[in-house]
């Protein structure tokens, strides 16, 4: 699929926009001044895959936590900024990659100016995030409630702030948990702009819903070629949001991310405990992380014919099973074998790549 251009920002080393692979953002939860907490979330969320990484920055101790923090993360930090612009100077001064702030919502020029002049020294960049929920009153008064058009006239206000200052180093969002009217949003502002786009579904929902929220939200703009960094928000452990970005970039060939399991839905041929089955085999594949598509079929007759394409699979019959590479198959095992024997040719793929 075609991409969106773009400009191309550099967050902490890790570009964004341009030819540059989609990247994965999350969130701590933690509290942001206690640092040794907040470093183990982000060492968590970086070992998962998380590129960039964004911190809550709501006082002046937060503020203050973020120069160890920075210090020692393995990914850029980003400090998330609401009013107050003294924080964001605190914040830049304890070094961090990039600020979420709306430079409406600080103050005067004066503290704008102050704010802009400190990021240009450190070409740290700049989103402007604007959520459906907090929009200015005129502009809800004006369309008589939330809407896409909304949503880009709230956010061009804050971009032109800093055109204003000849500042560019810029990546926007704009954010509901409403999907259709977030296509809507981010779809009329690629068509106004080419600032890189933070894409999201913001206050998705939990594991259940969220993921499908965002999955169609996120996953419709990407196939569309819009969005160069994405945040997956679901309520709780923010290792899930880094799980599922990357489940939605593997599903439309964006990015590798370890394994693809392939299984069959159930049906009349189905002679073996098929979902018991993929599960025990999507359970064991959480332990690798390079790229292999393994499939779990529930037909030894259709089976290994219409995963062809899969690297390995197993296909279930009466009490046995059948091993297949590429759809050709190796040799048939009693069912109490079959995963472990999946997981030997899985192992045997995996040593000849780094060997090849």
């Amino acid at each position: 699929m075609k991409r969106r251009q773009t400009c191309q920002l550099d967050i902490g080393g890790i570009k964004v926009g341009g030819d540059a692979p989609i990247t994965v953002q999350s969130m701590t939860n933690t509290k942001t001044d206690d640092v040794d907490a907040t470093l183990a979330q982000i060492n968590m969320l970086a070992a998962a895959g998380c590129d960039i990484i964004r911190c809550a920055v709501p006082d002046k101790n937060a503020a203050l936590a973020l120069k160890a923090i920075v210090e020692k993360s393995p990914i850029p930090v980003i400090a998330d900024i609401h009013f107050d612009y003294k924080l964001a100077l605190d914040a830049i001064a304890a070094g961090v990659n990039g600020l979420r702030l709306n430079p409406g919502n600080i103050g005067g020029r004066e503290n704008v100016e102050a704010v802009v002049n400190a990021a240009r020294i450190k070409d740290i960049p700049i989103r402007i995030g604007v959520n459906a929920g907090s929009l200015p009153k005129d502009l809800v008064e004006k369309y008589g409630h939330p809407t896409a058009e909304a949503l880009v006239e709230a956010a061009w206000r804050h971009v032109r702030i800093l055109e204003e200052l000849d500042y560019r180093n810029i990546k926007i969002s704009l954010k509901c948990h409403d999907v259709p009217m977030t296509l809507d949003a981010y779809r009329l502002m690629a068509s106004e702009c080419n600032y890189p786009l933070h894409v999201g579904i913001t206050e998705a929902g939990t594991i259940n819903s969220g993921i499908i929220k965002s999955a169609v939200g996120i996953g419709a703009l990407l196939s569309e070629g819009i969005g160069d960094t994405i945040r997956v928000s679901l309520t709780g452990d923010p290792l899930n949001e880094v799980k599922v970005a990357y489940n939605i970039l593997k599903a439309l060939g964006l990015r590798e991310y370890g394994p693809t399991l392939i299984s069959c839905p159930t049906c009349g041929r189905t002679q073996i405990s098929l979902e018991k089955l993929a599960l025990a085999v999507e359970k064991r594949l959480d332990d690798i992380k390079d790229p292999i598509t393994v499939a779990v079929m529930g037909c030894v007759v259709n089976g290994p014919g219409e995963a062809k394409e899969a690297d390995v699979g197993i296909a279930g019959g009466i009490g046995e099973g059948l091993i297949f590479r590429k759809g050709e198959i190796l040799k048939k095992v009693p069912e109490d074998k079959i995963i472990d024997e999946l997981f030997i040719e899985i192992d045997k793929i995996i040593n000849e790549r780094k060997n090849s």
